[in-house]
């Protein structure tokens, strides 16, 4: 059979597959294992051309693992905080150990044991960013904290392909390759300073043409995986060191929206071969140990996670959902025990047991994440063992205040801003303990709460508030606000955020005041500058330095924009 026939046909089955676990609302990565599994000498018996496809999938996993370096800039590590750094470190640490024990108690030996243990550290930073980009929970405390963890866990990747590949034959101390690991550290020093010095300015240069920008990226990318490959050490490692080498270049966010259709297209062709080259044989003896994992990273990963956070001082909720983006393995599991055949540490047979884990626990953390909020509810009471009041909360009476603030993120920081022009007393609400440690810091009355419980609401003295402004994004989050308040207290005046507009008008409709629509205030703005000033330049300069200052300061408190669908 021709290559290109071959090709036709598996991508045709693959499709029919992706489309099927479209409807079951499943990651397409599921879609993509069980349509190799079907095309492997098992069924259909459709895939020959192994080599050709084995050279696919390597520049699939090149461009993911590029794709993901464009992510791991210094400035976004930063940005992550302690508790994304904790809670990861923490995660990676336990979940290794118990999966460790798990493993010898399986009877596996001590090598094997060892990337099992290291592989279900391993959590999907594409599967997680779609799911919480698709629940608009991005933007969320539990969203951030998650997406920080997976970039230490993206982080810690590097380190340990570079170390695995770095062996020879054996795992073992004898058949380590020092000489690997120097050239290896000398490269990746070198290519840091080329980023730092020479890719700013370049970059600027490529980007006056999106084809070569494109082109560019790939020859980038591929180029230095190759150079990686060629001394010995890690292709894989190329290619995340030339993604974090891009990562500082303003056209970051640009090539990776660019170069992701191409990483899709390759990087299914690997879950393929993955699928193709599962072994069956013995599918009995994996069943019980891909069970006894499987159930480890859907429970003990998400307990591992509300327990570092509790002890932090999160609100159990907060923990909960969090939790659950821990609860499946990932891509990099997968190409983690790929990298183990191919360097004679691991078999076939354990590549497929890791595979069945995969299928098992990615299906099942999709619906935990996507129903984390129904199924919160009814554990809600036995989760409170989770919950450490690091922060404290006020026991006393609430102060009188004339309004609350409900959310100081990029919008609460604007109306806090005229809160304090008035004469009005207010008071902040927020359930990021960071957030009220830094109010604290600059003497703003803060209370620490979460208001979807109902306990703290009552505390608040609402019938005595004259205004509510909720920045909370969550639209069931503000009805319940709505709901709450309006049955003691009539007469305030609530505003409320909405991102949609039936969503706007169903607040409207259960008693918002207003309702603040943030793409839609830039262009409110925009009109009323127009009508006001006409055609006057000066007037319109002015403008555009306070907003300039605006933006300084924003951006030195860390207010970024939220990124659009292209830049997620």
């Amino acid at each position: 059979m021709e290559v290109f026939i071959e090709l036709s046909i598996i991508v045709g089955i693959t499709v029919l597959i992706a489309g099927i676990m479209r409807l079951l609302k499943q990651p397409l990565v599921i879609g993509y294992i069980i349509a190799g599994i079907i095309v492997s000498p098992y069924f259909l018996n459709i895939v020959q051309s192994t080599e050709t496809i084995k050279v696919f999938s390597q520049i699939g996993v090149a461009l993911l693992l590029f794709i993901v370096g464009l992510s791991l800039s210094p400035k976004v590590i930063k940005e992550v905080g302690k508790i994304s750094l904790i809670t990861g470190i923490g995660q990676i640490v336990f979940t290794s150990i118990f999966g460790f024990l798990i493993s010898r108690l399986l009877g596996f030996s001590v090598i094997i044991s060892l990337y099992i243990a290291i592989a279900l550290t391993f959590s999907s930073t594409i599967i997680i960013m779609k799911l919480l980009s698709d629940k608009k929970d991005l933007e969320k405390l539990y969203g951030k904290i998650s997406i920080g963890f997976l970039l230490v866990q993206d982080i810690f990747v590097i380190i340990l392909l570079m170390v695995i590949s770095s062996f020879s034959g054996n795992l073992s101390i004898d058949n380590l390759s020092f000489v690997n690991i120097l050239s290896g550290i000398l490269l990746i020093g070198g290519f840091i300073l080329i980023s730092v010095y020479v890719l700013p300015n370049l970059s600027k240069f490529f980007a006056k043409s999106q084809e070569f920008l494109f082109l560019f990226s790939i020859g980038w990318g591929l180029g230095l995986a190759a150079l990686f490959h060629y001394m010995g050490l890690s292709m894989e490692i190329g290619a995340l060191i030339a993604g974090i080498a891009l990562s500082m270049s303003p056209f970051n966010y640009e090539i990776s929206s660019k170069m992701r259709p191409l990483r899709d297209f390759f990087i299914i062709l690997f879950f393929i071969l993955l699928g193709s080259q599962m072994v069956f044989g013995n599918i009995n003896e994996l069943i019980i140990p891909a069970i006894i994992f499987s159930l480890f990273i859907l429970i003990g990963n998400p307990l591992i996670v509300m327990i570092l956070m509790g002890l932090l001082g999160y609100k159990k909720k907060t923990g909960f959902q969090a939790g659950f983006t821990v609860a499946q393995i990932s891509e990099f599991s997968l190409i983690l025990i790929a990298l183990g055949v191919s360097v004679g540490h691991l078999t076939n047979e354990i590549l497929s047991l890791v595979t069945i884990i995969g299928i098992i626990t990615i299906s099942g953390s999709t619906y935990l994440i996507l129903y984390s909020d129904k199924i919160y509810p009814y554990l809600s009471k036995y989760l409170s063992i989770f919950e450490r009041k690091k922060v404290k909360e006020k026991k006393e009476s609430i102060k009188k205040y004339d309004a609350i603030l409900f959310g100081y993120n990029r919008i609460g920081y604007d109306i806090l801003q005229s809160f304090k022009k008035s004469k009005n007393k207010f008071l902040v609400v927020d359930y990021n303990p960071e957030t009220i440690h830094e109010l604290s810091e600059k003497k703003i009355e803060c209370r620490y709460g979460d208001v979807d419980d109902d306990e703290f609401l009552n505390e608040l003295n609402l019938t005595k508030i004259k205004m509510f402004v909720s920045t909370i994004p969550e639209f069931e989050t503000n009805l319940l606000l709505i709901h709450k308040i309006r049955q003691t207290n009539k007469k305030a005046i609530i505003m409320v955020i909405s991102h949609n507009i039936e969503e706007g008008n169903i607040l409207y409709d259960k008693g918002a005041t207003y309702v603040i629509m943030p793409h839609f205030l830039g262009g409110t703005h925009a009109s009323m500058m127009i009508h006001k000033y006409g055609l006057n330049l000066n007037k319109f300069l002015e403008e555009k330095k306070k907003h300039i200052k605006q933006l300084k300061i924003k951006r030195e408190l860390g207010h970024e924009h939220p990124k659009t669908e292209k830049n997620k």
